[in-house]
């Protein structure tokens, strides 16, 4: 039986409780970099799989040894280290570019400053650069040694949001962002906002999967239309 809960926030807490005692409620941050680190990690990882991008980056820090000279490094040398992530072609120019802009705005390549904005105006401050949309924002602010409370919102965390109903699936992963961010309560932690985006992604690659969603496994199904009419379906 499907159970409807009227309120949309509530919902979504509730989402939140249940997949939180399947995948935990305190977990650990997965990343220890620092904010510009973290920004070329995450650009690297736009449509590229986890491994492929940190082989990437571990590439660009054994081949150069710092930002700096990735930033001034011919740029051949740069898309061959970044040869095991997508489109190499098209990240190591870009790359190079974010890499400049950033140091002409800000004098150097560091970016702890954004610890003394408040979270939109350090997104709108990324945001501004050169490829950088709410995804990666919101990626630099909550996975880096920020620890802001910013919430990403990646392909899996967008597909259980939007067979849950919680979300149009017209509505794009750029404008989720910010419809996901609201929805959750305004007294979470930067640590219970990043236990989110973990479940709600753990959840997309584990039982809610792009091709056939282990619907009857899930234990979310009671909440979930998507899943209470694939499995009406098989029967």
């Amino acid at each position: 039986m499907l159970i409807v809960i009227p309120d949309k926030k509530e919902f979504v807490l509730e989402i939140h409780h249940q997949l939180s005692a399947v995948y935990g409620s305190q977990i650990k941050y997965f990343h220890d970099l620092d904010p510009m680190s973290e920004l070329v990690s995450s650009f690297l990882s736009h449509r590229t799989k986890n491994k492929d991008s940190r082989q990437a980056f571990d590439n660009l820090c054994n081949t150069f040894g710092s930002w700096e000279v990735v930033k001034d490094a011919p740029i051949d040398a740069v898309e061959s280290a970044i040869k095991p992530c997508t489109w190499p072609e098209q990240k190591a120019p870009r790359l190079q570019q974010v890499l400049r802009l950033v140091a002409e705005r800000c004098g150097t390549l560091n970016l702890d400053f954004l610890a003394d904005l408040d979270v939109p105006a350090a997104r709108k401050w990324l945001e501004e650069l050169p490829g950088v949309g709410p995804k990666t924002s919101a990626a630099v602010l909550s996975f880096s040694t920020l620890r802001g409370k910013a919430l990403p919102v990646d392909s899996h965390h967008f597909r259980v949001a939007a067979r849950l109903g919680i979300i149009d699936a017209k509505i794009g992963e750029a404008k989720a962002h910010q419809v996901l961010e609201k929805l959750l309560p305004p007294d979470f932690t930067a640590q219970e906002v990043y236990n989110n985006h973990q479940v709600m992604m753990r959840h997309g690659q584990k039982t809610c999967f792009h091709y056939k969603p282990a619907c009857t496994q899930c234990v979310l199904l009671n909440l979930c239309p998507t899943g209470q009419k694939l499995t009406s379906q098989a029967m």
